[in-house]
């Protein structure tokens, strides 16, 4: 079973940087699709990025070009760099890892984009 703990949010202004990073136990990340999630105040929860087991990766139109998904597998972790970030980038971000029908989450690491 994939245990996941997000880490690396904060309070940044807008037009700056943070790396959240999603270290994961009890499997390996290399045989997972990792996904970040964010969630707003009373929005739904929203897909950001992917990348699947064979390495291939994706975004969302709202992030793309400015957030880059990576993982290093000696480290089980994956990473979201986030560059030129927005207010409206404010969120709860969550990673979770997807395995036939099985989805595991992890506790989420806030994001506050504010000046």
């Amino acid at each position: 079973q994939l245990q996941l703990v997000e880490s690396g949010g904060g309070l940044v202004q807008p037009g700056g940087s943070l790396r959240l990073s999603c270290a994961a136990s009890g499997s390996k990340i290399s045989m997972y699709a990792m996904r970040w999630y964010r969630q707003a105040p009373g929005k739904e929860r929203e897909w950001v990025a992917l990348i699947t087991s064979g390495g291939i990766k994706s975004y969302a139109d709202s992030v793309k070009g400015r957030f880059t998904i990576s993982r290093d597998t000696a480290k089980n972790t994956v990473y979201l760099q986030m560059n030129s970030l927005k207010p409206e980038d404010t969120a709860v971000y969550y990673c979770k890892g997807s395995q036939g029908a099985y989805d595991y989450w992890g506790q989420g690491t806030q994001v506050t984009v504010s000046a």
